[in-house]
């Protein structure tokens, strides 16, 4: 198979891919085109089907799989797939795994990890409400082992949420073992809810988009309701606690401009929103740079998100 990161300019491509978006539009002269988005499980690439009258354009729809031919172009710095023939196939010739992100790493291993850290906790309150969610309710667990952390930039994966929860709560416990201030209790309880809203704002693969809860309210928004709620099953929960949980979540991107309805105001605060941040960064750059062309040592140009012109450092043996 030829995968989506290894293309190159100038490539002629006849590959089966998933369609994960499609739109119908019209040029500036008034011409029909269609804009795709494509997908396997090393990424995704802008396509275009310019001439949608052509004989080997056949009917298909997003979330389908199909089999195109086209060349790798450029356009404003970004490869482009420019399609001349498509069709839809079969979903029982494909092999999902193939065509969907996943995490590198084992799943069932970074479970395994996540109630390792759970059982630090010693609050007994906390601990419920972490049981609550990580061990007695089996439905959430499948959701969550295979839930996307985003629909894009970082953890947009399967297993993303996972992978990103339990790097989050491994620097949290980084930082109560060298900062006596902090409760470690409160926090990796903070670390382990702190996205849980992501499972009600996206949905799951192979759509991975927003769901009208997370248009609507957004995931920092759901999950310290969805908190709110389950401290509720939990007698004599501290009413003092519960607040100090719901700000470590509400706050944790930081800045109101972020989308955090307050600024941390608790160090457990501070401290979380430093480690999602930091695995987010890190996370991102991974991803930049698994892109073989973005390996070569070279500057890869300005990028949006970090304002920063980019590349790897050099390799000192």
């Amino acid at each position: 198979m030829r995968y989506i990161e290894a293309l190159k300019e100038g490539e002629h491509v006849s590959e089966i891919y998933f369609c994960k978006q499609k739109q119908s539009l019209t040029t500036k002269a008034g011409k029909p085109y269609d804009s795709l988005i494509l997908q396997d499980k090393t990424g995704t690439i802008d396509a275009k089907i310019w001439d949608v009258s052509s004989q080997g354009i056949y009917d298909f729809e997003a979330m389908n799989y199909v089999d195109v031919v086209g060349e790798v172009v450029s356009f404003q710095g970004a490869l482009q797939l420019n399609i001349k023939t498509i069709r839809p196939v079969s979903e029982g010739g494909c092999d999902p795994t193939e065509y969907m992100p996943s995490s590198d790493y084992d799943i069932e291993q970074m479970y395994d990890e996540l109630l390792g850290l759970i059982k630090k906790v010693k609050n007994t309150y906390l601990n419920q409400l972490c049981g609550l969610f990580f061990i007695k309710s089996e439905k959430i667990i499948q959701v969550f082992k295979n839930h996307s952390a985003a629909k894009s930039v970082h953890h947009s994966f399967i297993g993303g949420l996972l992978q990103h929860t339990l790097a989050v709560m491994k620097l949290c416990d980084f930082y109560c073992d060298h900062y006596p201030l902090l409760n470690r209790d409160l926090l990796l309880t903070a670390a382990a809810l702190h996205d849980i809203g992501k499972l009600k704002e996206l949905s799951a693969f192979p759509e991975n988009n927003y769901t009208d809860d997370g248009q609507l309210l957004g995931h920092i928004v759901i999950g310290s309701e969805w908190v709110h709620d389950a401290v509720r099953q939990i007698p004599d929960f501290p009413a003092k606690l519960k607040r100090e949980l719901q700000h470590c979540i509400i706050a944790h991107h930081g800045e109101l401009e972020y989308g955090s309805p307050k600024k941390p105001a608790l160090a457990e605060a501070v401290a979380l929103n430093y480690a999602d941040n930091t695995d987010a960064k890190l996370q991102t750059l991974t991803e930049i740079f698994k892109v073989p062309a973005n390996r070569s040592g070279e500057w890869i140009g300005m990028n949006r998100l970090f304002e920063s012109n980019l590349r790897l450092a050099g390799k000192w043996d």
